[in-house]
């Protein structure tokens, strides 16, 4: 096992981006922040640069507009970059699923750009910060 891999099982660091969300996803996100959740006794700790991150939050659907600039952060973060879709938005397009500005879901996006990414879901609408916490602990230990 590489240092790099060995590193994000004790202390992650994570990048969040909003591809075109509603913002519901992105207020849950803030709420794992607060002292009720805490996050950041898991060693998850929010930072404001996709070059220091390991992990990116992306949160909506990602429209045409957001494509690049999200492809541009992927580019940025260090690899093994493990990619969170938050939200059902984000997971397979919700509500969105035929709409003129969607370019897709993340997950397809980020596999055009790196087939060898790794991807965890956490679906719902939004999800709650519990479900959050979950499906990164989890993401970690299958690492």
């Amino acid at each position: 096992m590489s240092w790099k891999m060995w590193s994000l099982k004790k202390s992650i660091w994570v990048f969040h981006v909003n591809t075109g969300a509603c913002n519901n996803c992105d207020i849950e996100i803030v709420n794992c922040l607060t002292p009720k959740y805490d996050i950041e006794r898991f060693g998850i700790k929010l930072v404001g640069s996709p070059r220091h991150a390991d992990a990116l939050l992306v949160t909506g659907v990602v429209t045409l507009q957001a494509l690049p600039r999200l492809l541009e952060v992927y580019r940025q973060t260090a690899k093994p970059c493990v990619v969170f879709p938050i939200g059902a938005c984000a997971c397979d397009t919700g509500i969105f699923y035929n709409g003129y500005h969607v370019a897709g879901p993340v997950d397809k996006i980020i596999r055009e750009e790196d087939p060898n990414a790794i991807i965890a879901y956490v679906p719902g609408c939004p999800p709650k910060p519990e479900a959050m916490i979950s499906g990164v602990m989890k993401a970690l230990s299958a690492i």
